[in-house]
C-alpha cells in the first residue's frame, strides 16, 4: 500500500512523462518505524533508477496519508504546505506526549502556555524548556489572571490536598479544579488556530487516569469542537472544519507514558505537581504526583521526578 501511495505520488509530480520514468526505475527500498502504543507508523519508500538517477525519499504518515519530501529536489511551488496545529503546553506528563504525538504525525506546532496565577509557576520553566527540546515552530505564554475568581487551590489560598486515597479521588470534583480553565485556555488556542489558519488544536487532556475535572471528558470536548465551528470565520464561510484532538482521553497513565517513552520523550523536564516548590521539586503527596508515581510504576519505566 505504501509502495503503490508513494508511486503515484512521486509519478504526478514529476516534470517527464511517467512512462519514461517507470522504465528506468530499479529497486525500491521500504523502512517502517511502528509505534503501537501511539498507532503512529512511519514509513520511508526510496526507489532507484538506473542510468545514475535518483528520486526524493519520501516519508509517509499512515495516519495522515501525506507525503513529506525528505529531499528539496522539487521544484519550489511544489513544496508541500505547512501543517500547521496549536497545542496546549502544560509541561505535564500528558501534554508533552501529546507534543510528541504532533511531532511525529508530522505538524508544525505552535505551543500555547498560561501565567493565570497557579501557585506552581515553575512548570511554565518546564513547559518552555520542552518547547525548545522537542523543536516547536513558536511558544507563547499567555498571561490572565484566573486570582481575580479564586475558588481553587490552585488560584487561591487553600490548601492542596494530600495523600488522598483511590476512592477520595474518585468522589466529586476536587479543589484543585479552576473553574473553566479548559474553556479558557482553548478559546485562546482558537483565536490563535484563526490567526495562523490552523485547523487543529491538540490537547492533553484524560478522562481515565485524572482527578475528576468536568473539562476532560469526552462530552465536553465534542461540545466544543462543534461551538468553535460555529464560533469562526472558516466554520461559517464553509472552509475546512476545525478539529480538536484529544489522542489521551482514553489512556491511562500508564499508557500515555509508555507511547511517550516510545517517541522519545524525556519525562525528567516535565512537572505534574500541584505543590511543587521553586526549585521544581515536587511533593510527592497530591492527587497528580500520586497520579504520577503509579503511571510510571505501571508502565515499568524509572520516575526521573525530583520528589522533595
Amino acid at each position: 500500500h505504501a509502495y503503490t501511495n508513494a508511486m503515484q505520488v512521486f509519478l504526478h509530480r514529476l516534470p517527464c512523462p511517467r512512462a519514461s520514468y517507470t522504465n528506468l526505475i530499479e529497486n525500491v527500498e521500504i523502512d517502517m518505524q511502528v509505534y503501537p502504543a501511539s498507532g503512529v507508523n512511519l514509513i520511508n519508500v526510496n526507489f532507484g533508477l538506473r542510468r545514475d538517477m535518483s528520486l526524493p525519499s519520501y516519508n509517509l504518515s499512515e495516519r495522515q496519508q501525506e507525503f513529506t519530501p525528505l529531499v528539496g529536489c522539487l521544484q519550489a511551488n511544489d513544496r508541500k504546505p505547512e501543517k500547521k496545529a496549536v497545542l496546549l503546553l502544560s509541561g505535564g506528563i500528558d501534554s508533552t506526549t501529546t507534543l510528541a504525538i504532533a511531532r511525529a504525525e508530522g505538524y508544525d506546532v505552535y505551543a500555547m502556555s498560561f501565567r493565570y496565577g497557579q501557585r506552581h509557576k515553575v512548570e511554565l520553566a518546564c513547559a518552555q524548556n520542552i518547547a525548545k527540546a522537542m523543536e516547536v515552530k513558536q511558544h507563547t505564554v499567555v498571561d490572565i489572571d484566573l486570582r481575580t475568581f479564586g475558588a481553587s487551590a490552585l488560584t487561591a489560598d487553600i490548601d492542596v490536598p494530600k495523600h488522598r486515597s483511590d476512592a477520595e479521588m474518585e468522589k466529586g470534583i476536587p479543589i484543585t479544579y479552576v473553574p473553566a480553565r479548559n474553556t479558557i485556555f482553548l478559546s485562546y488556542a482558537l483565536a490563535w488556530a484563526e490567526v495562523l489558519a490552523a485547523h487543529t488544536i491538540f490537547i492533553g487532556v484524560n478522562a481515565i487516569d485524572y482527578s475528576g475535572y468536568p473539562d476532560c471528558r469526552p462530552e465536553y470536548i465534542r461540545a466544543y469542537q462543534t461551538m468553535a465551528n460555529l464560533a469562526t470565520r472558516a466554520g461559517v464561510e464553509g472552509q475546512t472544519e476545525l478539529t480538536l484532538r484529544t489522542p489521551l482521553i482514553d489512556k491511562t497513565k500508564a499508557e500515555i507514558i509508555q507511547i511517550g517513552a516510545e517517541l522519545g520523550v524525556d519525562y525528567s523536564l516535565t512537572l505534574s505537581c500541584y505543590d511543587a516548590d521553586e526549585h521544581g521539586n515536587a511533593c510527592g503527596s497530591c492527587d497528580s504526583c500520586l497520579l504520577r508515581k503509579r503511571g510510571f510504576a505501571e508502565a515499568g519505566i524509572p520516575d526521573p521526578t525530583r520528589y522533595r
